[in-house]
C-alpha cells in the first residue's frame, strides 16, 4: 500500500520539516475549488513523508515517537495550532490505510507524489479526481510512472464528499469490515461527521451482523446496508441514548413516546434508511372499542406502513396479539393498491424469544418483530453476550449466523 521511498541524494533532499512546512504552505495558500480535499490530501501527504522518514534506516525504538514529539512542537510554534501527537499519528495511520486515487509505481519525491494534485510554484492544484478533466493523459501517466483507477470508487479509498474529521473518525474504528461499512454508509446517507460518530458508537455494524451470515457480513462490508425483506429493516436493540432518558422502573410508555417525538430526526436516523413518519396514537375502532398505535411509520423502500407499539417491561403474548390486530387492520382497511402488507415492530426492555416464536409461528414472524430497546450505548460484549444467547435459543452454532 505504501510507496517506496524516494531515492534521492541525501543533499539534495529537504529535511522532513521542511517539506511538511511546504505541504502545510501550500494547502493553506490554495485556490483549490475544495478546501476540503485539499486539508484531506495535504494530510495524507504528511503521513507519507513521516513513513518515509521513519523507514530511511533510522527507525528505532523511540525514534518515532521523539521524531512525532519535535515534529508536532515546531509546526505548533511555525504554522498553527492543533499540530499535536495525535494528529500526526492520524496522519501516519491515514496513509497507511487509504491509498491516492492512482498508485504510483516510480516514486520521485514530491513531484512524484503529486499525481493528480501537482506542486506549481509551492502551490497545491487540487485536481483529485481521476475522472476530471485536467486529469493527465495515459500516454502521460504511463510515462511518469503511474497508473489510473478506472474502476468506481470503493471502500478503502479516498472520496471527495468525505472530510479530514470523517477519516479521523473513520481510522477509530479497527475491523477492515466495519470500516468500510461506515464508510459505504456515511457516503450514501450524507452523514455529518457527529452522525458518523455516533453510529459507530452505537455499534451499528455489530448490531446489524448479529443477524447476518458469513455472505451477510460481507455485503454488509462491501455493499452497506441492503434492504431487500423485512428482516433486513430491524435492528436488536435499538439504541436510543439520544432520548437521555434514565433506565427506570418509573418510565411509562406515554413518556417514552413524549421523548420520541421530541427527537424524532434522531429516532428515524436510528430506525435506518427508508423510515418516513405519519402520526403518533393513531386511533382504531371496532365496534365501538378505540385502540391506539403509538407510532405509525411508513417505509418508503419496502412499499408498506410499519405499526410500531412501545412497551415498559417485559414482552408478553398479549402484546404481541394486540399488534397482531393493528397489523391486520391496516392490511384491510388502510392498504391501498401498490402497498405491501404491513409489519409491526414492538420496541420492549426485555424479551422471551420463545414467547415470540410461539405466539407469531412461522409465517407471522415475517410481519411481526419485536426489538429490545436500549437507553444506553450498549457495549461490543453486551452485544456479543447478546449473540451466544440468541443462539443458544435457536440451537444454532456461532457459524451459520441467525439468518440465511
Amino acid at each position: 500500500m505504501m510507496g517506496k521511498p524516494a531515492n534521492l541524494p541525501e543533499k539534495k533532499r529537504m529535511p522532513l520539516y521542511e517539506r511538511i512546512r511546504q505541504i502545510l504552505e501550500s494547502a493553506r495558500t490554495s485556490v483549490a475549488r475544495s478546501v476540503n480535499t485539499t486539508q484531506v490530501m495535504a494530510n495524507w501527504l504528511i503521513g507519507r513523508e513521516i513513513i518515509e522518514e521513519e523507514q530511511r534506516g533510522k527507525r528505532r525504538a523511540g525514534y518515532g515517537e521523539k521524531l512525532l514529539k519535535d515534529l508536532a512542537d515546531r509546526l505548533t510554534k511555525d504554522c498553527e495550532k492543533g499540530w499535536s501527537v495525535r494528529n500526526l499519528e492520524y496522519c501516519r495511520n491515514f496513509y497507511m490505510e487509504y491509498p491516492l486515487l492512482i498508485d504510483i509505481q516510480k516514486s520521485n519525491a514530491l513531484r512524484s507524489i503529486f499525481a493528480i494534485t501537482s506542486i506549481r510554484n509551492g502551490h497545491i492544484s487540487n485536481a483529485l479526481r481521476t475522472e476530471s478533466k485536467s486529469a493527465p493523459s495515459e500516454d502521460l501517466a504511463r510515462e511518469k510512472g503511474y497508473i489510473l483507477h478506472r474502476e468506481s470508487w470503493q471502500p478503502g479509498r479516498l472520496h471527495p464528499n468525505l472530510s479530514w474529521t470523517h477519516y479521523r473518525t473513520l481510522l477509530r474504528v479497527e475491523k477492515a469490515g466495519a470500516r468500510a461499512f461506515y464508510e459505504i454508509e456515511a457516503l450514501r446517507n450524507s452523514w455529518s461527521t457527529r452522525e458518523l460518530e455516533r453510529q459507530i458508537n452505537s455499534l451499528l455494524y455489530e448490531r446489524l451482523a448479529l443477524s447476518k451470515d458469513k455472505k451477510g457480513l460481507m455485503r454488509l462490508a462491501t455493499k452497506g446496508q441492503a434492504i431487500q425483506r423485512p428482516v433486513d429493516v430491524f435492528k436488536d436493540p435499538v439504541v436510543m441514548e439520544f432520548l437521555g432518558l434514565p433506565e427506570s422502573p418509573r418510565l411509562v410508555e406515554s413518556d417514552l413516546e413524549q421523548a420520541l417525538i421530541k427527537n424524532l430526526q434522531a429516532f428515524l436516523l436510528e430506525l435506518g434508511k427508508g423510515f418516513a413518519f405519519v402520526s403518533r396514537q393513531e386511533r382504531i375502532t371496532l365496534d365501538g372499542d378505540h385502540f391506539y398505535v403509538d407510532l405509525v411509520f411508513y417505509h418508503t423502500i419496502l412499499k408498506c406502513f410499519v405499526l410500531i407499539d412501545l412497551k415498559v417491561g417485559k414482552l408478553t403474548h398479549q402484546d404481541l396479539g394486540q399488534l397482531q390486530l393493528y397489523v391486520n387492520y391496516y392490511n384491510r382497511e388502510r392498504r391501498t393498491k401498490g402497498d405491501n402488507p404491513a409489519l409491526g415492530l414492538i420496541l420492549c426492555t426485555d424479551k422471551n424469544d420463545a414467547v415470540v416464536r410461539y405466539t407469531l409461528g412461522p409465517n407471522q414472524q415475517k410481519k411481526i418483530f419485536a426489538s429490545r430497546y436500549k437507553l444506553y450505548l450498549p457495549t461490543e460484549a453486551e452485544l456479543q453476550a447478546e449473540l451466544r444467547r440468541e443462539l443458544r435459543q435457536f440451537g444454532k452454532s456461532p457459524n451459520t449466523g441467525r439468518n440465511s
